[in-house]
């Protein structure tokens, strides 16, 4: 299915401005068909003067009227009227007589959406940049709650603003959506003073459990909130703009070991606040959760951090080692055998700096290519070292193979090919969705004979990237003069985070 931007860019009628502003409505488009016990659609102008639907949200707090997503359809006739003047007016028009939609009564309103020009100017869009329809099922006609009540007079106040650009709001940070409040959780309404005028259940509750004992219907929330947070030294500046409902924010207060999440919702007519709704969630578990998360984040770092000192600490002690060797071979052979265990340090270093199990493998590889110098420096060789393209972000578990593998390739190709002259050695990495194809050409001798040597180090090429990386390897000599290994490691089975 076609994202959001696909779709309303190919109508031909929105902007990148507009299609920004469609994905912060979009962004609590849950919340809206919640409050209102209604399906929503947001619907955005086509060139041949209809619309097509780009968005489709079913309400949690109600049975849904369409069991299938209206995305990419183009509008149904019965509704393109009431839409078009809706568009054509910037003005809510909503349904003269029940509409039907399969033998269901229904109510149908029809919302423009301005878009606001700047973060504190009032202009706004001259003309609606999409149109919502609120679909509400009058089938189950029943006295409503006072929550029912107070939700849909909240749906009404945040569609009001819709159409008038005050919502949603270009002050509001976008922070993460993961453990935020929802309708569900806690509602809790605040006149323009910051009293509370409406509380529900699951809001009452969340304050409950944090130590307050009354009702909060009546009552300040910011004093409420300031006895639970009584001598705490830190507290979130954020909060008294929160608890006020003066600012689009969201942030955390925590009491007698329970976490809740507030977000405030400033409720605007004609551009002056008159009230707010309050999203109140218990997050306590989701925080205990994030708090072990980078508890073993940061063990994780630790690990990778001593495991490149031990690793440095076994090079180091090769090379002394191989400085007080007085044969020749041995002293090759340990040389081998530092670089192969400092290329796999460079991997745990880099591990050691992220969150993640991912490495960008092009700043690992620039270090490995530090190796190509004190190579020569022993041969007696001139190297020019050259990379090109790019190897991206690779898991752990593909990083140390293809590095030490590389680290034999380019040290082969300076031992060898380049012995005792000046040339060069050019990297060249070209990657897509399904393969990465890494090639190493140097300017030396070639191969001997056209033939692939069988020491230790083509060996363990063969192994890490064949066995380990389930690639292929190819070893040619290039027309002229010089080597060229082509190495290609398919991605199918790389999840890259």
């Amino acid at each position: 299915m076609s994202t959001l931007s696909d779709l309303v860019l190919a109508q031909g009628r929105s902007s990148e401005a507009d299609v920004e502003w469609l994905h912060l409505l979009v962004g609590d488009w849950q919340l809206l068909a919640d409050l209102a016990f209604a399906d929503i659609v947001l619907w955005v102008p086509t060139t041949g003067d209809s619309f097509v639907a780009v968005a489709h949200a079913r309400p949690s707090s109600s049975a849904t009227l369409f069991y299938r997503d209206f995305v990419g359809q183009n509008i149904k006739p019965e509704w393109r009227k009431q839409v078009t003047d809706a568009f054509k007016s910037s003005q809510i028009i909503d349904s003269a007589a029940p509409d039907w939609y399969e033998e269901t009564p229904t109510r149908v309103r029809a919302v423009p959406v301005l878009r606001r020009l700047a973060v504190n100017g009032p202009e706004t869009t001259t003309h609606p940049i999409a149109i919502i329809t609120r679909h509400t099922n009058l089938s189950e006609a029943r006295t409503p709650s006072r929550q029912e009540l107070t939700f849909n007079e909240c749906a009404n106040d945040l569609f009001a603003m819709i159409a008038a650009g005050d919502f949603p709001d270009l002050g509001a940070p976008t922070g993460p959506r993961r453990g935020a409040p929802r309708a569900s959780d806690g509602l809790i309404r605040l006149n323009v003073d910051g009293s509370v005028t409406f509380a529900s259940p699951n809001g009452l509750s969340a304050f409950n459990r944090m130590g307050f004992a009354g009702e909060l219907e009546g009552e300040s929330l910011a004093e409420v909130t300031t006895g639970l947070l009584k001598g705490q030294v830190i507290i979130d500046e954020s909060l008294p703009l929160v608890v006020t409902g003066r600012a689009p924010w969201r942030t955390d207060i925590e009491a007698r070991g329970v976490t809740v999440s507030l977000r405030a919702i400033p409720i605007r007519d004609r551009g002056e606040r008159v009230g707010a709704i309050v999203l109140c969630r218990d997050v306590s578990e989701l925080r205990h959760q994030e708090r072990e998360l980078i508890t073993k984040d940061a063990t994780i770092r630790e690990i990778h951090h001593r495991v490149k000192n031990n690793l440095q600490t076994v090079a180091s002690l090769l090379r002394i080692q191989a400085r007080r060797t007085r044969s020749e071979e041995a002293r090759e052979s340990l040389n081998q055998a530092m670089r192969r265990v400092a290329a796999i340090a460079v991997v745990h270093d880099t591990l050691s700096e992220g969150l993640n199990q991912n490495v960008d493998f092009d700043a690992v590889f620039d270090r490995v290519l530090l190796l190509i110098a004190e190579v020569a420096s022993t041969h007696n060789t001139k190297v020019h070292p050259k990379s090109t393209g790019s190897f991206g972000n690779l898991p752990s578990e593909y990083a140390t193979p293809l590095a030490l593998a590389l680290t034999e390739l380019v040290t082969n190709a300076v031992e060898h090919g380049l012995a005792g002259r000046e040339g060069e050695v050019e990297i060249i990495a070209e990657r897509d969705d399904e393969r990465l194809c890494v090639k190493v050409r140097d300017t030396g001798s070639g191969l001997p004979e056209g033939k692939v040597g069988s020491g230790l180090g083509t060996q363990i090429v063969r192994t890490l990237i064949q066995g380990e990386l389930g690639g292929t390897i190819d070893w040619h000599t290039m027309v002229g003069s010089g080597t060229e290994v082509t190495i290609d490691i398919p991605l199918a089975w790389i999840n890259v985070r």
